[in-house]
């Protein structure tokens, strides 16, 4: 591939090296665009040097190449590594105000922004909506890992590792080959968060689902253009622009939702923490403390197994469409996690099955995700990184199969 590499200026774009290695090593042919600043903390020297190509951060350089118009349209990828937050400003205002804004304004094909910034910056009101309305035009921007900053502060805000960035990169790439196409105006329908089940007027039984990895799930499809429906219990991120968004609390409002929808889907993947039970009976009034001291017992009924319901649904109605379930597994005396996966594939019946390890500090609430894809046709594809990375694996499988 052509790849545009853009380099911001922070403390983190010597990083940059590494990723640049990573891609001319795989046999890409990269260009690389520093910003003014970018260049204070590593030399165009380097970039030259490690890309084999003349390095120039204006657009009053090699004029008669038009390089601002030209460079954008060339590149089969555009990658943002450090993208700082006047970088992510910049070019969600549609700058252009130095050649790397200007080729941003004239990319064609994907385009990967790995932030690098303070905590308190990228959690700034101003940076969130720049990456949302970046996100909402198709740009992947992934999200920063935890660690150790400039100085001694630690927190969310680190450039992700170089590989992991590659990752991605080339996972958009690809997906931009392989997938853009086949879900250009397709309807996607995307379960995420958790569903509550109400005991009371004030509690409920609820899980630990945060709704990130959903959220990703929609990006990702969203950048592959497809209309999404987005149906969306508890969450504590927002959902990204773009998207059409049904609300919803319990696991019967789920199911009812995702049922209405599947006549008029061509993918649905089911990636809610939908609860396996609720109470049998929820009182009108707050349940309290008895005075001779007994505990009240709640009996708890199953919920419909939605995953289930659409597969037999679609086989009813002979709907063409692709089914994907999401299975939080943690494993037992009986099997590991990946032998219970693979049972529930076969009982759900749906075309593949995305497996995570969960535990009390894995996955819910992180950033960052590592699953198994089990399709029903035996294979298996491993993937680690951020959950956006991620998402645009399961996307990419999902269209690779609608495909067929």
């Amino acid at each position: 591939m052509r790849v545009v590499l853009g380099v911001g200026g922070g403390i983190a774009a010597y990083k940059a090296a590494s990723l640049l290695r990573l891609f001319t090593e795989s046999g890409h042919d990269v260009t690389v665009i520093p910003t003014d600043a970018a260049t204070r903390f590593v030399g165009t020297a380097t970039w030259e040097a490690l890309s084999g190509h003349p390095v120039s951060n204006s657009v009053w350089d090699d004029v008669d190449k038009v390089n601002h118009v030209r460079l954008g349209h060339e590149a089969d990828l555009i990658v943002v590594a450090p993208a700082t937050a006047d970088v992510l400003a910049r070019a969600a205002a549609g700058l252009a105000n130095d050649l790397l804004t200007g080729t941003l304004l004239m990319a064609r094909g994907p385009v990967v922004m790995a932030p690098a910034m303070h905590t308190e910056m990228w959690q700034h009101a101003a940076t969130r909506a720049n990456v949302e309305t970046l996100r909402s035009r198709g740009v992947t921007v992934l999200d920063p890992a935890s660690g150790r900053l400039t100085g001694a502060d630690s927190g969310p805000g680190r450039l992700p590792e170089p590989a992991e960035i590659f990752t991605a990169a080339i996972a958009a790439g690809q997906s931009a080959g392989d997938a853009r196409g086949s879900l250009q105006g397709r309807r996607v329908t995307i379960s995420a968060g958790g569903t509550r089940e109400a005991l009371d007027p004030v509690r409920f039984l609820g899980n630990r689902s945060s709704g990130k990895q959903g959220m990703a799930l929609a990006e990702a499809a969203l950048a592959q253009g497809a209309h999404v429906t987005l149906v969306l219990a508890h969450a504590e991120v927002a959902p990204p622009a773009g998207c059409e968004v049904v609300r919803v609390e319990s696991a019967l409002q789920l199911r009812e939702a995702v049922l209405g929808a599947l006549p008029t889907t061509d993918v649905l993947i089911m990636a809610a923490a939908v609860a396996d039970f609720r109470p049998a009976e929820v009182t009108a009034t707050k349940i309290k403390k008895t005075e001779d001291g007994t505990d009240p017992v709640i009996t708890l009924v199953r919920n419909p197994d939605v995953l289930r319901e659409a597969v037999l649904a679609r086989e009813a109605d002979a709907l063409p469409l692709v089914i994907a379930g999401f299975a939080a597994e943690t494993g037992d005396a009986a099997a590991d996690p990946l032998t219970h996966a693979r049972a529930k594939l076969g009982r759900k019946g749906c075309d593949f099955l995305v497996l995570n390890v969960v535990g009390p500090d894995r996955v819910f609430g992180k950033d960052s995700n590592e699953v198994t894809i089990l399709d029903a046709d035996g294979g298996s594809e491993p993937v680690r990184g951020s959950k956006r990375v991620v998402a645009d694996a399961v996307v990419a499988h999902a269209a690779r199969r609608l495909a067929r």
